[in-house]
Formats: structure tokens, sequence, C-alpha cells
């Protein structure tokens, strides 16, 4: 499947139809969106506007969520319409994501390479109890920074949703080395990769590649179709080392509601 029939699809299954089983999802004429009570944050993850109605319905769902106390994001993809959505985001009030875009990067799984299928010496354990997480906290916060205490209630509840969530960690010396998680569509042919976070001293160790691995091998056993990743510029260049390729970019916007 080329690049153009993967973008269709991935935007029929992973924007239009999925579901997230935290939010409620409502589909209006013109969004698709997915409201999380606060402190969480609300979604529009799909549109379908023109220049004549774009600014209309951006006061419409800022008026919405804001009778709502809800504070959302807007995920714009460079392809969606029209070319400006972006920036008549941003005169609305819109924050946009100060990083570069997202890449959105799929692997067809009826493609893998060698590289993903091959065993590992490196330890790779998957998480299956909400205190075992715990490991993934210390990954990303020596990683990132800041505080990752969200893991345990959000993933932790994730966690108890048949075959929604599946946790892998790399260990070195015992000690937890690397992270990644996939998000499973019950209903569509994607899994959606996410982590992929490597502690300093461990990186260029294969850790990456190794939880990547188990993933990989993971999804093609149930059945699934495509990974997908939101890439940052590091991890676009391993992931295309291993077969994955751009279909598109996504930068979020941020609304400055206030839910109090």
């Amino acid at each position: 499947m080329d690049p153009e029939e993967i973008l269709v699809t991935y935007d029929q299954q992973q924007r239009m139809a999925y579901e997230y089983p935290d939010m409620r999802k409502e589909v209006l004429p013109h969004v698709t969106r997915h409201l999380c009570p606060a402190p969480g944050l609300s979604l529009i993850l799909h549109s379908q506007l023109d220049e004549s109605n774009a600014d209309r319905v951006i006061q419409e769902q800022i008026a919405d969520f804001t009778q709502l106390k809800l504070p959302f994001t807007w995920k714009v993809y460079q392809h969606d319409q029209p070319p400006d959505l972006g920036k008549r985001l941003e005169a609305a009030g819109f924050e946009p994501d100060s990083d570069p875009p997202d890449a959105i990067m799929v692997l067809d799984l009826q493609e893998t390479p060698d590289s993903l299928l091959a065993s590992s010496p490196i330890e790779v354990r998957r998480i299956t109890q909400p205190e075992e997480l715990e490991d993934v906290i210390r990954v990303e916060q020596q990683v990132w920074g800041g505080n990752f205490d969200w893991i345990r209630a959000r993933m932790g509840s994730h966690l108890a949703v048949p075959g929604y969530l599946s946790v892998f960690v790399a260990y070195h010396d015992g000690q937890p080395a690397c992270t990644g998680w996939t998000y499973y569509n019950l209903k569509g042919e994607f899994a959606g990769l996410w982590g992929g976070s490597t502690v300093p001293e461990q990186r260029r160790s294969g850790c990456y590649t190794a939880v990547l691995a188990a993933r990989v091998q993971e999804a093609i056993q149930r059945g699934y179709r495509f990974l997908v990743a939101d890439a940052v510029p590091m991890s676009q260049r391993i992931l295309a080392r291993h077969g994955f390729r751009v279909i598109t970019y996504a930068t979020s916007f941020d609304s400055k509601i206030d839910p109090e």
C-alpha cells in the first residue's frame, strides 16, 4: 500500500472512527471531538472545514468548550483544510506546540524488516500490573525531567481495558533503561506507538530497537496491519532506518480555556 492510500486509511480509522475508553466521543457536522473531564485535556482530532466556514466553526468550538469549562487541544495535520487552519487557530487565541511538528510515521507490517523480527539479547519485559509502571515513570523522569505521576492513574486504568494497551521496559543490569508502549485500535488495523524513551547512559546500546522490536512482533502476532508513531526528530531518524515512512505531519494547538 502506498503512502497516500495509507493516509486515507489512517484518517478514517485513527481520526474519524477512533474511540478513547475514558473520553466521550462526539461526531458533529464539521469536527470529531473527544471530551475528557477536567483537569484532563479534551481533543478535536479531525475536522472537515474550508475557507468559508473554518473561522465560524473555530469560534463555535471555543464557545462550546468554554461553556463546558473544558480545556482542549485541536490537532492539526499538514493535509487538513483549509491550508492555513493553524494560523486561523492562532488568530483565535490557540497556542501551538513549541516543538517542531510531529512526523506521522507508519510501518506496513507486511513489509517488516528483518531487524525488527530478530530476537534480542537485551531483556525486555511486558508490564502487566499497575505497580510495575513505577519503572516506566523512572525512565520517563530521567529522560525528560518533570513529574510523570499521571502515568499511574491514566495508564493503570488503560491496562485494565482488555487488549488496549501494552507496555514494555528494557532492562540493563536489572535497572529500567528504556520504555515504550502500544495503544491498539480495537476496531481497526492500526496500533499506535508511544513513549520510546531511553535513559541517557544507555543510548546507542540497542535498548530502543529491542523495545521497538517487541512491540512490532506483538502487533504482528495480534494480526494488525500498521504501526503508527507521532515521531520527534530523534525518533524519526531511528524509525526511518527500520522501514517507517512519513505520511504527514501534525501540530497540537492548545486552547486557553480555564476549567475554573
